[in-house]
């Protein structure tokens, strides 16, 4: 019988916020804790170019109701008036 290749992609079987992690993680041990904020800052900085003033004010707005539906949502789900 063949034997199990041992070099076998660890991601095979996963889900994607799984492999997210491990990517996380990964990044964590080779750059240090704070690698994962330097990461979202220049991604933020990247995407506000992208955008421009006008764009990223609206991405704001938009996150900003969605979080607003969520919080109505929660209270509706704990039987509080909204």
């Amino acid at each position: 019988m063949a034997e199990k290749n041992q070099n076998t992609n660890d991601t095979e079987g996963m889900t994607v916020q799984e492999a997210g992690q491990k990517g996380v993680e990964a990044l964590r041990e080779k750059y240090g804790p704070d690698a994962m904020s330097q990461v979202g800052r220049k991604g933020g900085e990247t995407r506000r170019e992208e955008l421009g003033p006008e764009g990223y004010s609206e991405l704001g707005h938009k996150g900003g109701q969605r979080v607003k539906e969520l919080i109505e949502e929660g209270k509706e789900a704990e039987g509080g008036n909204a």
